[in-house]
């Protein structure tokens, strides 16, 4: 064939057009080739579509595709989802040179540059004039099938389900009889499925996992007694092209499904008889082209893969599903309904799957690959209790983020903490897109128990530096009820020797020595507890009570230097929740400061005053005040600061463990110095509950 059938006319509006080396063998081809522009200006025209339109090559190229319409009719095959899709496959009618309109199945592709422009637009075309009305229906259906979501299904189960159900012949009702739905499509079973049915309806991960599965554990339920009265109509009239418009088709606008039975039996299939085929195609809610979907998906999956955070893409439809049913219902309290029915959180686990994790997930699970983490949740989270539930709440609530650390199993036993991340996904966003992102913690929840162990070592240390500065107090706290124990024991021993014994004098004795006993029990007890190095533990005290015993331990000292302590504890103070022995730590540290402040401030009468009392926000505060010299200038700003000390001997850790333990305790506490002279501390704290 001459040269010229493969070269552009060119001319003022119109760029050469080199073919490719590739296009000389289309000369040769039994069908039209036809290249294009993105404007629909044809740049080649092989033999055969020369032999299929009768338009010569110089007729036609430099024309736009509109010449080749046929009469009073515009070509049927959209541009919009052409350049979405980057194809498009049809039966379209065209104008023949002699006038007459030719029938033609043709398959179309958009060839792109690297960074997306539009090259040009190839379409293969055959004769399909013969073909009767029907065949060409049904040749259109499968050619555009390989746009739509497309399913290939067995209905020989679903013939007997509908005998039983209505009797050979006779359609079904649907509208009269819905619980027959769910019976038609669970006996029709899923022989294969193409990529766009596993993306769009695939519960699970890979298309093998739908394979040989009731269509109903798939098809969402607004569109199954549409399907099932589809299915009904191909498998009673096997001649039957059944094409039907929805209103709504999930991801896809416009939706129309598509069924038709095998054409032909098929040799390698004995039950080909009863193979319907499904086609859902419309334009999609995503007007992107196929291009740049491709390249979105190739930024997102090297996204997801180099995330420094273990990433999980979950599916979640049937969970989802779940809850509609249930708040058809009237389902209001989830959390109590799934109390009373535990097995849905069981059912939970398997029906929401794992459909891609990256290679942290991969790592943080000790797992050979990405396939041993792919498919049902499963166990997951067994091991920590109640948590799939707290997450089927969340959901179910409509929260977008739900957070937790938590503890989950690895496979080699091990179980890691982590921070637990789920993003639940909202209308209109892809529904089977549900995101959990684990952060392992273990590093850190290790170095927060030695943070705590350290603080606690740091906390017992300021207690025994405390009864080391109270050590003479303690030791006459002591003396006291010994040198009563063993005054009235020598008298009772007196009365005991004499002749004329008097028992009612030796008893009177004998429970002063029990109850001086008892008193040096309680010293020795509140020593104990000042020096024991127990884990704190929080339960609701009586701050009065605390100051209590916090002034018996400095009592001594305060009398020995003829200090004037006064308690002002209010009645009505509620509980805090705290830990007994810290808080009295910090009062008697509080104490402790006063009273070797105003002993070396010289006063003539030096005093200490504690109060308790009640904000007007319910917080209970504790006041510890004297007539002391007060903080120096500068210094109040660091007093709570470790190891800060205005003391020749002082370790300066009493006031820094005082916040410390304070702010354990959600409370605050602060140091000044009082307008009318002295040092002010105090601290306030939630009441307990």
């Amino acid at each position: 064939m001459d040269n010229v059938v493969h070269k552009a006319v060119t001319g003022k509006s119109e760029e050469p057009y080199a073919s490719p080396p590739e296009m000389e063998l289309s000369d040769f081809a039994s069908e039209s080739v036809i290249v294009s522009d993105a404007r629909g200006v044809i740049k080649y025209w092989n033999a055969a579509s020369e032999a299929l339109y009768g338009w010569p090559a110089l007729a036609t190229i430099g024309q736009n595709y509109r010449v080749l319409n046929a009469l009073g009719k515009d070509e049927p095959e959209p541009c919009g989802p052409l350049f979405r899709e980057d194809r498009w496959e049809g039966v379209v009618r065209r104008r023949h040179l002699s006038g007459t309109e030719v029938t033609v199945a043709v398959r179309r592709f958009v060839r792109r540059d690297p960074a997306g422009k539009v090259l040009d637009v190839v379409e293969f075309g055959r004769n399909a004039q013969a073909s009767t009305e029907a065949t060409i229906i049904r040749m259109d259906a499968e050619l555009q099938g390989s746009l739509a979501a497309c399913w290939e299904l067995d209905t020989a189960d679903a013939q007997q389900v509908l005998d039983k159900l209505s009797g050979p012949g006779a359609p079904i009702d649907f509208d009269s009889h819905p619980e027959w739905v769910g019976d038609l499509l669970a006996a029709t079973r899923i022989v294969a499925v193409n990529d766009r049915a596993v993306r769009m309806f695939g519960a699970h991960a890979t298309r093998e996992q739908m394979l040989g599965q009731p269509v109903n554990s798939f098809w969402p339920c607004e569109g199954r007694a549409d399907l099932a009265s589809i299915l009904d109509s191909i498998i009673r009239d096997r001649s039957r092209l059944e094409s039907r418009r929805l209103d709504g088709g999930g991801t896809i606008r416009d939706a129309t499904v598509r069924a038709w039975r095998l054409g032909q039996p098929n040799t390698g299939q004995p039950d080909s008889q009863n193979i319907v085929f499904v086609t859902l195609s419309g334009a999609t809610n995503d007007d992107r082209t196929a291009w740049e979907l491709q390249a979105s998906e190739e930024r997102y999956r090297k996204l997801m893969q180099y995330l420094p955070t273990a990433l999980w893409q979950v599916d979640s439809r049937r969970v989802r599903e779940t809850f509609g049913r249930l708040r058809a219902i009237g389902v209001k309290d989830i959390s109590a309904y799934l109390d009373q029915h535990p097995e849905l959180v069981r059912q939970a686990r398997e029906d929401v799957r794992v459909t891609d994790v990256n290679r942290e997930a991969v790592l943080l699970f000790r797992a050979n690959n990405a396939a041993d983490l792919i498919g049902p949740l499963g166990e997951m989270f067994t091991a920590t209790p109640g948590l799939a539930k707290r997450i089927m709440v969340a959901h179910f609530e409509g929260h977008r983020n739900f957070i937790e650390e938590a503890r989950v199993r690895a496979f080699d036993g091990t179980i890691i903490d982590v921070l637990l991340t789920v993003t639940f996904p909202v209308p209109p966003e892809q529904l089977d897109m549900t995101f959990l992102t684990m952060q392992d913690i273990s590093q850190r929840l290790s170095t927060a128990k030695q943070l705590r162990k350290l603080q606690a070592d740091f906390t017992h240390a300021g207690r025994i530096a405390t009864l080391g500065e109270l050590a003479t107090s303690i030791a006459h706290e002591v003396n006291q009820p010994l040198a009563a124990i063993v005054t009235n024991g020598e008298t009772s021993l007196r009365w005991l020797s004499r002749d004329d014994k008097n028992i009612e004098k030796v008893t009177q004795l004998t429970s002063r020595i029990v109850a001086s006993a008892r008193h040096a029990s309680e010293i020795i007890r509140r020593i104990r507890g000042m020096a024991s190095k127990n884990e704190p533990e929080k339960r609701p005290v009586c701050l009065n009570g605390i100051v209590e015993e916090a002034i018996m331990f400095v009592r001594h000292e305060v009398d020995l230097k003829s200090i004037v302590l006064s308690a002002a504890l209010a009645p009505d103070v509620s509980p805090v929740m705290g830990d007994r022995i810290q808080l009295q730590q910090v009062i008697i540290n509080l104490l402790v400061n006063s009273v070797q402040a105003v002993s070396q401030s010289e006063r003539r009468h030096p005093w200490i005053d504690v109060r308790t009392s009640i904000d007007k926000n319910g917080r209970i505060n504790l006041s510890v005040r004297d007539n002391g010299p007060g903080i120096a200038d500068g210094h109040v700003e660091q007093i709570f600061d470790s190891f800060f000390s205005t003391k020749d001997a002082g370790l300066g850790i009493g006031l820094a463990i005082c916040h410390s333990i304070i702010t354990a305790h959600g409370g605050t506490i602060s140091g000044s110095n009082h307008p009318d002279g002295g040092a002010h501390f105090q601290f306030t704290l939630a009441p307990a509950g």
